[in-house]
């Protein structure tokens, strides 16, 4: 099974931000999508059902928070990382009960992100690894 599965989708407000994620990102060999805003991203009709989110917490429009939620209410579950430059009160706590599965801090040092995002691929691939126990269309 391959190293990577799935694009990184990277929505984040700022064009710098956006740009400078796609070009590392890209040297590790990942593929990545961009998008301004989580309006875009809902938009968008062909998302994997692999890959991984890298959201920013802080957007005109519609919050990280709220864009996690709305795909979930579409049944998207894709691992997702929170990144933030204002971190405040019980941000790490409230993301964890949003289902993020990281949250780090801009600017970005250390390899979190990175170390944060190879994490959240592995999990996407192994959730979508195990054989499906479902029945065929029409069978009882």
């Amino acid at each position: 099974m391959p190293k990577h599965t799935g694009p990184v989708l990277v929505v984040d407000d700022d064009e710098a931000v956006r740009n400078s994620l796609k070009f590392v990102l890209e040297l590790e060999g990942l593929h990545v999508r961009l998008y301004e805003d989580g309006a875009e991203l809902l938009r968008d009709a062909s998302l994997p059902r692999t890959g991984c989110l890298v959201v920013d917490y802080w957007m005109p429009g519609m919050d990280g928070f709220e864009l996690v939620g709305r795909l979930r209410d579409r049944d998207v579950d894709l691992p997702a990382i929170l990144i933030t430059a204002r971190p405040a009160g019980d941000l790490q706590g409230r993301a964890a009960r949003a289902g993020f599965r990281h949250v780090v801090e801009k600017p970005f040092e250390d390899g979190a992100l990175l170390d944060g995002i190879h994490e959240a691929l592995a999990a996407s691939r192994e959730s979508h690894s195990a054989p499906s126990v479902e029945s065929p269309r029409g069978a009882p």
